[in-house]
């Protein structure tokens, strides 16, 4: 059995900006790699959880010039957490600012999660700047993706003792939708009502991400600005049903990216992002290799991180920058 390939080793950015947008939002956005190289732009996951040294780490710096961005709200973007105008097609917006801004008329887009969900609303509105698709933990968005993890009769049943946490600080009243009243909590005037739901909510959710269990890890979930942000926002893109017209919005509307090179990486045992979603996800296109993985969800499992990292240096050999 071959080794697993690893990340590779650490670098520093190029450069780092922050891009005013509109006039609430300015966000983070970086560079790092080669200049020269075939441009990549990395969709974090959350929504609302930003990004992180180690997402430069998937792309062999020599070959690629890899650019990271904070979404709205995220990260290093301000300010901080804010839900006014952040939504699916502000951030796509935002990515196309970013790509002219830096000159590039195609790149390839990597995404994992919500990342993913963000991935495919980029290239279905702009397929003619997208050289490819490297997707993680496919998140189609669906009003049954969001249910099966938040609400109880899904990822509830898998990991009993970590959703009676979760749904343990919500009245039994409010219960029948745990989405609703979590969303008037974090939105709520009090401070300690909303770091407790942040945390909470976040805390849930890290539980859910690795096939073996990580204290650790689902505790670095609880830390609170990561939690107010990935919490916030992400319970208010769940309120809107992700901006859409259409619940299944991704899968009918695929046809412009049928043909663009598509590879996706999910784990089997991904509690988070139901491994339904890759698979149906995969028969809509004509140009994709889907693998699933004996693993969980998180981007940090080995064999996605292998699985990640094979594809961008398959990647690198195919695309002409």
């Amino acid at each position: 059995m071959a080794e697993l390939r690893t990340l590779y080793p650490e670098l520093s950015a190029n450069f780092t900006k922050m891009m005013k947008v509109d006039d609430t939002h300015t966000i983070y956005y970086e560079e790092s790699g080669n200049p020269d190289g075939i441009p990549v732009i990395f969709l974090h996951g959350g929504p609302g959880c930003g990004t992180a040294p180690s997402c430069r780490r998937y792309f062999d710096p020599e070959a690629y010039r890899i650019i990271l961005f904070d979404q709205r709200g995220s990260g290093k973007s301000t300010p901080h957490a804010c839900l006014e105008n952040n939504d699916t097609w502000h951030i796509i917006e935002d990515i196309e600012k970013i790509r002219e801004e830096l000159n590039i008329d195609k790149w390839l887009v990597f995404g994992g999660s919500w990342g993913s969900t963000l991935s495919l609303c980029y290239a279905i509105k702009h397929p003619e700047r997208v050289l490819g698709l490297v997707l993680r933990g496919i998140f189609l968005g669906r009003r049954e993706d969001i249910l099966w993890i938040y609400e109880e009769g899904g990822a509830s049943n898998i990991h009993p003792e970590a959703f009676e946490r979760y749904q343990g600080i919500i009245p039994e009243e409010e219960r029948g939708n745990l989405i609703e009243a979590y969303y008037k909590r974090l939105t709520s005037e009090n401070k300690e009502e909303r770091e407790q739901a942040a945390k909470e909510w976040s805390m849930w959710e890290g539980s859910l991400v690795t096939l073996h269990p990580d204290p650790n890890l689902e505790q670095s979930f609880g830390e609170i600005n990561y939690a107010i942000s990935m919490a916030t926002i992400e319970c208010h893109f769940w309120m809107n049903n992700m901006f859409w017209n259409d619940d299944n919005w991704i899968l009918n509307n695929i046809e412009p990216i049928k043909d663009i090179p598509t590879f996706i990486a999910h784990g089997r045992y991904d509690v988070d992002c139901r491994a339904i979603g890759a698979w149906e996800l995969s028969k809509k296109l004509n140009n994709c290799e889907l693998e699933y993985l004996v693993c969980g969800h998180s981007s940090g499992e080995p064999e996605i991180v292998d699985a990640l990292v094979r594809a961008t240096d398959k990647f690198k050999g195919i695309i002409e920058k």
